[in-house]
């Protein structure tokens, strides 16, 4: 099972279609679209080494699987979206609007604070407990907090590459989104 389905079986989507009022079909093809993007953007803050101790560091903050939806902080979410789309969140929303098939820009917006926190949280089991989130080994081993900018980005790689396509920020995520998150963040984030 890909990474992307993972997350997404572990979400109530009945509860969360409520939670941002649209309907369950309209919901996960919205959420479908955004765990990569999430991943990808946090891959691409890590292939410095300032932005994959700042990342490995808000992994430690997210220890403890995945959040029930009642318990996301959708204020943290916002904060996490920022950092790792930073000033470029609009145009990464109505980029991702805009795909065929995309879902509405409104949808996604309410969306993103909500599944940055269970993305986090989902990688956190992966990297900081050695490989383990949602009951699934990815055979990783789990770095140490000293890991280099290069091991935290080929973990995120791994997980984006079984999402649909290689390894990569630009060239892992399915649909043309690589192209859009490595135009929009260039080098990555911090």
């Amino acid at each position: 099972m890909d990474a992307r389905q993972d997350i997404l079986d572990q979400i109530p989507m009945d509860q969360l279609a409520a939670q941002v009022g649209a309907d369950e079909q309209t919901t996960r093809a919205a959420a479908e679209q955004l765990i990569p993007a999430l991943v990808g953007g946090l891959q691409a803050n890590a292939q410095d080494e300032a932005g994959a101790q700042s990342l490995f560091d808000a992994l430690g903050d997210h220890q403890g699987g995945t959040p029930a939806l009642g318990q996301v902080d959708t204020r943290e979410g916002q904060q996490i979206v920022s950092h790792v789309f930073g000033a470029n969140q609009d145009e990464v929303v109505n980029r991702l609007g805009g795909m065929d098939g995309g879902a509405g820009g409104d949808i996604l917006k309410k969306l993103l604070p909500i599944l940055a926190s269970i993305v986090l949280s989902y990688i956190s089991g992966k990297v900081l407990s050695g490989g383990q989130a949602g009951g699934q080994a990815t055979g990783q081993a789990a770095p140490t907090q000293d890991a280099d900018a290069g091991g935290l980005g080929d973990i995120l790689g791994s997980i984006l590459g079984g999402m649909g396509g290689g390894q990569g920020a630009q060239g892992g995520l399915p649909g043309g989104l690589g192209e859009i998150l490595g135009g929009i963040l260039g080098g990555g984030r911090r």
